[in-house]
Order: C-alpha cells, then sequence, then structure tokens
C-alpha cells in the first residue's frame, strides 16, 4: 500500500501571488495543504544573488508561518524553453550553468529532488536525425553532470516530467523508458519521474500512451511526483476537479490511487498542477476552483 499524500505545484501563483508571504498563505491556511513543488518562475536562478538570497529567506520565513514545506522544486512557465538541448551549443551551457543554480536554490530550501522536463527540441533538430541524435546525447551528459552537484548539494534525486510531443521528449511510454535508461545509466543520482495524467501522445497508435493509468502502471514505481489535473479526450486544458469536468474527466481518484498501488509504489505525492485562463470567469473564480479540486481530493488522500 502506497503512501499518497496531495500537494501542489505553485504555478497558479505565477503573476498571481509572487510574494511568498501570499502563496504560502493561500497554499497553507486557504487550501489546507502542507506540501508544495515550487517552480523556477517565483525564484528565478537568473536573478543575482542578493534578491535569490532575499527571496530563499522569505519562503523559509512564510512557509514555516503557514505550516507549508517546500518539498521539491520544478522549472516552470517561464522556463518551458529549449534549454539544455537548445542548437546553439554556447547557450545550452548557460542553461547547465543556469541549473546549477537551481540547485543551490534548492539546497537552500532543503527539497528532496530538482525537477525539468528533459529538453526540448528544435524544428530543424528533430527533422535531421543525427543533429538529433547528437543534441540528446548531450542532453543526457548534462542531465548526469547536474545530477553529480546535486549529490554534492544534499538533493536525494532529480525527476524529469514526459511530454506530449517527440519535439518535448517522452510522448510514448517505449520513449520514456528508452530515455529513462540512457539517463539513469552512470547518473550519480537517481534520475526519476514527474509523471503528469494529461500528458501522452494522441497522434500515437497504442492507446497506451494516452492512457494515465497505463503510464503509472509501468512507472509508478520510479514516480515520486504526479501532476494530476481533470483530463479530457483532448487532454488539453489543465482543468480543476469541478463537477461537469469531473463528470467527463478521466481521472477518478480510487482508480488512480488504485494504480498506484498496484505499481508498487511506495511513496508518491500528487501535485495539483492547475491553470487559469486570463480570462473571466476564470481568473476571478481561481481560489474557488482550487478549493473545491481540494476538497473533491481530500477524502482520498493524506492531506496533512
Amino acid at each position: 500500500m502506497a503512501r499518497v499524500k496531495l500537494g501542489i505545484n505553485t504555478g497558479f501563483a505565477l503573476n498571481r501571488f509572487p510574494e511568498p508571504a501570499d502563496w504560502a498563505r493561500v497554499v497553507g491556511r486557504e487550501l489546507g495543504l502542507k506540501y508544495v513543488q515550487l517552480t523556477a518562475d517565483l525564484i528565478n536562478p537568473s536573478l543575482p544573488d542578493r534578491i535569490i538570497a532575499s527571496q530563499t529567506k522569505k519562503v523559509r520565513q512564510e512557509c514555516r508561518k503557514y505550516g507549508v514545506v517546500v518539498a521539491h522544486t520544478f522549472t516552470g512557465a517561464f522556463t518551458r524553453v529549449n534549454h539544455l538541448a537548445h542548437p546553439d551549443e554556447e547557450i545550452a551551457k548557460y542553461w547547465l550553468g543556469w541549473f546549477k543554480k537551481f540547485v543551490d536554490i534548492s539546497s537552500a530550501l532543503e527539497v528532496e529532488s530538482l525537477g525539468s522536463h528533459f529538453g526540448i527540441f528544435s524544428v530543424p533538430t528533430i527533422k535531421n536525425s543525427a543533429k538529433r541524435r547528437e543534441v540528446f546525447a548531450r542532453c543526457v551528459d548534462r542531465w548526469q553532470s547536474i545530477a553529480a552537484y546535486a549529490k554534492k548539494s544534499g538533493l536525494r534525486y532529480l525527476t524529469w516530467e514526459p511530454m506530449s510531443i517527440a519535439r518535448e521528449m517522452g510522448e510514448t511510454i517505449g520513449e520514456t523508458r528508452r530515455i529513462q535508461q540512457a539517463v539513469n545509466d552512470g547518473s550519480a543520482l537517481p534520475i526519476r519521474l514527474c509523471l503528469d495524467v494529461d500528458h501522452g501522445d494522441v497522434a500515437s497508435r497504442d492507446p497506451r500512451d494516452t492512457d494515465p493509468y497505463a503510464w503509472i502502471a509501468e512507472f509508478g514505481r520510479d514516480a515520486p511526483l504526479i501532476h494530476i489535473k481533470q483530463s479530457l479526450i483532448d487532454k488539453g486544458g489543465h482543468w480543476s476537479f469541478l463537477p461537469d469536468k469531473n463528470k467527463a474527466g478521466k481521472i477518478k481518484p480510487q482508480k488512480l490511487i488504485g494504480a498506484i498501488n498496484d505499481s508498487g509504489a511506495r511513496d508518491v505525492l500528487l501535485l495539483l498542477e492547475l491553470s487559469f485562463r486570463e480570462r473571466e470567469p476564470y481568473e476571478s473564480r481561481m481560489l474557488q476552483d482550487l478549493r473545491t479540486s481540494v476538497d473533491y481530493w481530500r477524502p482520498f488522500v493524506g492531506v496533512k
């Protein structure tokens, strides 16, 4: 039987609650959650060191105040870029340094893990098989370089997130398995998975590639983190767990937790990863929708 907990990714706070005092209050007091996956959008490693130090201190203070634990860090909306797979070698090297600064931030926050998407190929790269192999090999090498640095900084493991198209990597179960084998061969730290119930290639001929329960059956033992949102047939929207979406959606708490237990997983943190359009009525009801989503999951998981 797996220990399943509920937390939240801070993507909801992007440009709405940028101050640690505000997003920590929302998470701890208004939602009654304890665990957070903090995105780099809220403390970007590109900021000057003095600002990073100040923001890190504020995060620690405010999280203590509201009973919140930053358990993991992850890239976010502003950093959904090519990074380690950038076709320009000089820019790719910059991102290697960026990730090492993100490790420093993560270490200061005493998190378990740091994560991101694996890398994103450019259109010309993915169309050129030789270039694609070259860039992929470079990504593997640099993920392992980050892992070695993270081990010295006290992190326990890294995570990467399988995506939904080949250009963003990990779009099928088979491709994710291939990447996992390549990146963990010789890595100083385990490089594990942050699964997302709404990902997978809708163009795949194998229906398992768009079945969140099949992904969990395959990788549950190696996926300590799972991003959850309500997933519809088109697998788009980052929908909240609202009654109309739950009726049409495929994510059912009991079924999901059953799949986790069947996979042999031991400790899994489900992370609400919800996005809200900058339109009404979505903007005004954002906090209400977050509360409704937490309440929907509360009977099934450990919240606090």
